[in-house]
């Protein structure tokens, strides 16, 4: 067989799937080829959607962490901060970012402000309920020992409450990964944006979605381990 024949063999193979691929994304189907060579679009939007999430989840956790430090020194806080961090928690995300956009404009700080916001009850109650799941025991063995109620609470109280604090950060983060994607009716990038540019074509919103999942698991999986490294009693309790 002469090269020039073997060229135009697969030349025309070449042309052939090509078409299968122009054919499949026109009639908007699932077009495996067409994902596999379209997989760096989504690197960027990835990074970005993780750092909203992750930026969101953070700065969540130090405001409910300071806000139920407060709440457990002083327990009438606890039902006026559920209430407004409920409120919140219940207003529609789209509703929540078109309403900050006149104030903030588009971008990042708009949708940071709304995640942000949507992190509070969760990590709050979690926070709350953690502490005061601590046994009266282990509090009294740390004030036979002469600890003061600052000692008390970093060695004996936030330790044991770890596991529920860890398990709020859990739910928080994963349902954030959701949220986020609606962030890019507030500018603010993410996968959201390639599910909405192309929102009939059913490939990139498989892609989009698929990545969200995979980002929820791992993120998922990185503070179950977190919470095994700085839980070790709760391994030995197991075992």
């Amino acid at each position: 067989m002469s090269a020039s024949l073997v060229l135009a063999q697969a030349g025309g193979g070449f042309f052939r799937d090509r078409s299968k691929v122009d054919s499949c994304v026109a009639n908007n189907g699932f077009c495996p080829d067409w994902i596999v060579h379209h997989l760096d679009r989504y690197v960027s939007p990835f990074w970005q959607h993780l750092f909203l999430v992750v930026v969101s989840v953070g700065l969540g956790f130090v405001i409910s962490f300071a806000l139920a430090l407060a709440a457990h020194r002083r327990r009438r806080l606890v039902g006026p901060i559920t209430q407004v961090t409920g409120i919140l928690y219940t207003i529609p995300s789209l509703a929540f970012f078109f309403l900050l956009l006149p104030i903030t404009g588009r971008g990042n700080t708009t949708a940071l402000i709304a995640l942000t916001a949507y992190t509070l009850l969760i990590l709050f109650r979690n926070i709350v309920d953690g502490l005061d799941g601590v046994p009266e025991e282990a509090r009294d063995a740390g004030r036979g020992m002469g600890l003061t109620d600052r000692q008390l609470l970093w060695r004996v109280e936030l330790p044991l409450a770890l596991p529920v604090i860890i398990a709020g950060l859990r739910v928080a983060a994963t349902t954030t990964v959701g949220l986020a994607a609606l962030a890019t009716f507030a500018g603010a990038g993410g996968l959201g944006d390639q599910m909405a540019s192309q929102k009939e074509f059913i490939s990139n919103i498989a892609v989009g979605g698929g990545l969200c999942v995979l980002m929820a698991v791992g993120l998922d999986g990185l503070l179950l381990v977190a919470q095994r490294l700085l839980t070790p009693w709760t391994r030995v309790r197991t075992a």
